[in-house]
C-alpha cells in the first residue's frame, strides 16, 4: 500500500491513522524529550559537580597547609603541650592524606570532610586560635 507524506497507509481507516499518529509522536517526542533532558542534566551535574569539588578542594587545601605550617612552628619546641599538638597535626595530615580526592562517588567522602573539619576546630583549641576560614572575595566561600 501507498503512505502519505505524513507516512500513513492510503486506504487505512482514516480514524485508526489519527489514533495510531498521536501514539508515534508522543512516543517519538517522549525519546526526543528523554535524549536532551539527558544531556542537559548531564552538563548541569557537571558544572555543579566542578564547582563542589573546587570549594571542598580549597577548604581541604587550606586545612593542609594550615597544619604544614602550624607543625613547622612548632617543631622545634619539644614540651609536652608541643607533643600533644604535633600529634594532632600529624593526625590531621595523615586524614587529609587519605582523603577521597579521586572518587567523588566514595560514601564516606562527606564523613571524612566533617572529621578533617572537627579535627581543625580541635587543633584551634590546642593552638588558642579562632577555627575561621573565610575566602569570601576570591569565591564567596566562608567555611
Amino acid at each position: 500500500m501507498a503512505s502519505d507524506a505524513a507516512g500513513f497507509q492510503l486506504g487505512d481507516d482514516l480514524f485508526d491513522s489519527i489514533l495510531l499518529a498521536d501514539d508515534k509522536f508522543r512516543g517519538k517526542g517522549y525519546e526526543e524529550g528523554f535524549i536532551e533532558g539527558g544531556e542537559l542534566g548531564e552538563t548541569e551535574g557537571r558544572r555543579y559537580g566542578l564547582a563542589n569539588g573546587a570549594k571542598i578542594g580549597s577548604e581541604v587545601s587550606f586545612y593542609k597547609g594550615f597544619a604544614i605550617t602550624w607543625k613547622c612552628l612548632l617543631q622545634n619546641n619539644q614540651d609536652v603541650k608541643n607533643s600533644k599538638r604535633l600529634k594532632t597535626l600529624n593526625s590531621m595530615l595523615e586524614m587529609i592524606h587519605s582523603f577521597p580526592y579521586e572518587d567523588p562517588t566514595n560514601d564516606k567522602l562527606q564523613e571524612d570532610l566533617e572529621k578533617i573539619r572537627a579535627k581543625f576546630k580541635q587543633i584551634c583549641s590546642l593552638l588558642n586560635i579562632q577555627p575561621t576560614f573565610h575566602k569570601e572575595k576570591a569565591a564567596g566561600m566562608s567555611f
